[in-house]
């Protein structure tokens, strides 16, 4: 049976495409387009080539444009937002934003693009994996952190997949058979047993955070432990119910919080001191100048800070000849507007409009509300000139991940705002945003920890909500109040930590199917799309119906002959 060569090996079956798409020196290298499956994995440079390869794939599941991203998916499926996008765009964010086909019948195939990324990503990672042994190495030590990063990768798409899709293939060898899905638990298992071969392979020094300018983005021992951890926690909320069980794959509660305690005890990573510095839009003096064109009279930390234990690498050099490295989520929720840019902020699609009950949910005195959301109606006229074009506008949109631009003097001495792709690092702003997306911080981890019962629980949980509630000249800490790290009150810090991160739904899911689902139900008819009053009702039952997850492209059906099913409520 050929057919699912279509749909797994798509982008996959030759090592040589696109291994100088990942951003950073690391990744940076002459492609050799006469390398192929049976010519290669000869040397250990053959072995380094292959895990740019392994990288680049992973970083395609972004940078290649799927109809939507999982940071799309899981940010409108959540709270957090709503579809948005434009008033006359097609209503396919409004099927993922209520779980409900019949806003747009005919979007049964919305996945196909991301399904496709994320298996071409596990080819890869199952090509390499299967031929290491063919590779002459020079240094063991190499042969384990290079074989550690790509099962890191393969378990780190897998946790995507089942998390998005559940029922999914699973694939642990390049084939071209057509697979059947797995039971999901058999997935975890390989999750697992993936992400601790990493951590037990991956030397602690392999790429310390002293050398993050040359090393940030590899995945390190301390990333696919902290990444066990949510693993472990995700499995045990939404299958176990919270019961602290042990989980496939032989993890259980005690090691998921040895793997946090180990991250925490390494000396690697640290609290950045103020929360907004984090991100370029929030640390951002609204000048226009920019380091690293961000933000030159600012206190953004920067790439690869020590608060960073996983990102994601974008650059600006994407281009529309199969050259994908740019953050494609980035675009989608930026501003809608006519123009390049507005006070600072760049043009985008106004997908993901800010939920009101997110931006209600901070306490006064909270930091991380100015850091995380744009008040676009403290945006002199942005309302009155460019809302008649925005879907579900509720006056809020998400700060972290927008899109910035910069200021440019001309040949005329005037200076003008300009997207900030343009001049030395000119770029398409629709491809080329390069802006990191951080999938695990530190910050993560302790609340993690506390979560799994630390012994250190309080202590990790003050850390967190102490950094929110405190600036340079303690204006804020007065308004700190002391909680108790219970659960409850360790999701509801979640809440506030990880917003527009990309983390909200997993939260969401994890604290049980109903629970979910009354949270993320709505009925609401304040919001307002060219000035008009706009209806949005999410039922809990079409979240309750679906299980809480997507429906399985319809493509890859039909290219499996029926082999695949389609996930129940759709």
């Amino acid at each position: 049976m050929k057919t699912n060569k279509i749909f797994i090996l798509t982008f996959g079956i030759l090592i040589s495409i696109g291994l100088s798409s990942c951003s950073e020196s690391w990744l940076d290298v002459d492609s050799k387009t006469d390398s192929n499956s049976g010519n290669f994995y000869k040397s250990q440079e053959d072995g380094l080539r292959s895990l740019y390869a392994c990288y680049d794939g992973w970083q395609r599941t972004v940078s290649s444009g799927p109809t939507f991203t999982l940071y799309q998916l899981t940010e409108t499926m959540s709270d957090e937002c709503f579809g948005g996008t434009g008033n006359n765009d097609s209503r396919n964010t409004q099927v993922i934003d209520r779980f409900d086909l019949n806003q747009a019948p005919s979007y049964t195939d919305m996945h196909s693009s991301l399904w496709t990324l994320y298996y071409a990503a596990v080819f890869r990672c199952n090509e390499f994996i299967d031929k290491s042994e063919n590779i002459t190495w020079d240094d063991d030590s190499i042969k384990s952190t290079y074989l550690g990063e790509t099962h890191a990768i393969r378990g780190i798409c897998y946790f995507d997949m089942v998390r998005t899709w559940e029922n999914i293939p699973l694939l642990i060898h390049a084939t071209e058979d057509n697979v059947s899905q797995a039971a999901p638990d058999d997935v975890y298992a390989q999750i697992v047993t993936d992400l601790k071969f990493a951590a037990d392979q991956i030397p602690a020094k392999a790429y310390p955070k002293s050398q993050s300018a040359s090393n940030d983005g590899h995945i390190t021992k301390y990333a696919a432990e902290a990444m066990l951890a949510r693993v472990y926690l995700f499995y045990d909320g939404y299958y176990n119910g919270n019961k602290g069980a042990d989980m496939p794959g032989g993890l259980t509660k005690a090691q998921a919080l040895a793997y946090c305690e180990d991250v925490i005890k390494s000396g690697e990573f640290g609290l950045v001191k103020r929360f907004k510095d984090l991100w370029p839009a929030s640390s951002d003096d609204k000048t226009g100048n920019y380091l690293d064109h961000w933000v030159d009279k600012s206190s953004y930390a920067g790439v690869g800070n020590k608060e960073s234990v996983l990102s994601m690498k974008f650059n600006y050099t994407a281009d529309y000849n199969g050259n994908d490295d740019g953050n494609r989520f980035v675009i989608m929720l930026g501003l809608r507007t006519n123009a390049n840019v507005y006070n600072c902020y760049g043009q985008g699609w106004g997908a993901m409009t800010v939920n009101t009950k997110q931006a209600a949910a901070y306490g006064q005195g909270d930091s991380r509300r100015q850091a995380s959301i744009i008040d676009c109606q403290q945006l002199s006229n942005y309302e009155k000139t460019y809302l008649a074009d925005q879907r579900e506008y509720t006056g809020y949109a998400i700060k972290k991940y927008t899109p910035l631009s910069k200021n440019m003097t001309g040949d005329d001495g005037k200076t003008t705002l300009v997207s900030y792709l343009q001049g030395d690092m000119a770029g398409d702003f629709q491809i080329s945003q390069y802006q990191d997306w951080i999938l695990m911080r530190y910050s993560d981890v302790l609340l993690m920890a506390a979560e799994l019962g630390s012994s250190n629980a309080q202590t990790y949980f003050n850390d967190v909500r102490t950094r929110a509630y405190t600036q340079d000249d303690g204006t804020l800490s007065a308004n700190y109040i002391a909680l108790t790290a219970t659960r409850d009150n360790i999701w509801n810090e979640r809440k506030k930590e990880f917003a527009f991160e990309g983390l909200r739904y997993w939260d969401e899911l994890r604290q049980g199917l109903q629970a979910a689902a009354s949270q993320i139900a709505e009925s609401n008819t304040a919001l307002l799309s060219g000035g008009v009053k706009e209806n949005v009702n999410i039922a809990a039952q079409n979240v309750i119906n679906k299980r809480g997850f997507c429906q399985i492209p319809i493509t890859q059906i039909t290219l499996s002959n029926g082999v695949l099913k389609q996930n129940s409520g759709w």
